[in-house]
């Protein structure tokens, strides 16, 4: 008989596929930065939010955070990779301008992440108070990145157009949140399940949007759907 931690397994692996995915959708847009040898109008912005959003993901599944949560840890430590090799490539092919932009933001993220990490430790005893802490850190962090496809939906409803709406990655969002929202519930934590619930209605609508506005899209716009895809959702959830 399947037990609940191995159900819970399962499912988290499918989460991390799923999670491993949407690490991997900005791969078209580096690759346009590195054939060009310029970040054009490209911003780093996504990626340094998403550094900051694995490093508490990886602390909060830490045994002396959250004991056994092992499949957070590991989609976010690839997540990190991935996302600090995103930022090496802008780092080389970026103006001084945007240069000094990573490095101060990085800079800032690793004082105040090490800053939390201090405190959490310190002046918090047990995995119960700890988990609250990095939790609802990890939540804010999670609910405003998930926030992030706003601007492009609300291009949608405006244009009547799904031009710049990435339906795959919308796909993969709505998906990415519901996996981890059955894997909250098996074994239930709170901080988990709100983030990722709110990230399945955030793609759940997008997908309602791309639906709808679909057959209103003109159809001198049907070859932007071949072209690569140039949004980064750095609200993708790792956890």
């Amino acid at each position: 008989m399947l037990t609940a931690q191995a159900a819970r397994n399962i499912v988290g692996i499918i989460g991390n596929v799923i999670s491993f995915g949407l690490f991997i959708s900005p791969v078209p847009t580096f690759y346009r930065i590195i054939k060009n040898k310029a970040v054009e109008e490209f911003k780093p912005d996504p990626y340094i939010a998403t550094v900051l959003n694995c490093l508490f993901w990886i602390f909060y599944g830490t045994p002396f955070v959250h004991p056994n949560s092992i499949l957070v840890i590991t989609i976010n430590s690839i997540g990190l990779v991935l996302e600090l090799t995103y930022l090496t490539i802008f780092f080389i092919y970026a103006t001084n301008k945007g240069r000094k932009k990573v490095v101060l933001w990085l800079g800032i993220e690793i004082v105040f992440y090490a800053g939390i990490i201090l405190i959490t430790l310190l002046t918090l005893h047990g995995t119960k108070k700890r988990s609250m802490m990095v939790g609802i850190l990890c939540d804010i962090f999670n609910i405003m990145m998930y926030a992030s496809p706003l601007t492009v939906m609300a291009k949608v409803i405006r244009t009547k157009s799904v031009k710049y709406m990435p339906f795959y990655l919308s796909l993969a969002n709505f998906l990415n949140g519901c996996i981890w929202v059955i894997y909250a519930l098996i074994e239930f934590d709170a901080y988990i399940l709100i983030s990722n619930g709110l990230g399945a209605i955030s793609g759940l609508v997008q997908l309602i949007l791309y639906a709808w506005f679909y057959r209103t899209t003109p159809k001198d716009d049907d070859d932007s759907f071949s072209k690569p895809n140039e949004v980064q959702l750095s609200s993708s959830n790792r956890a």
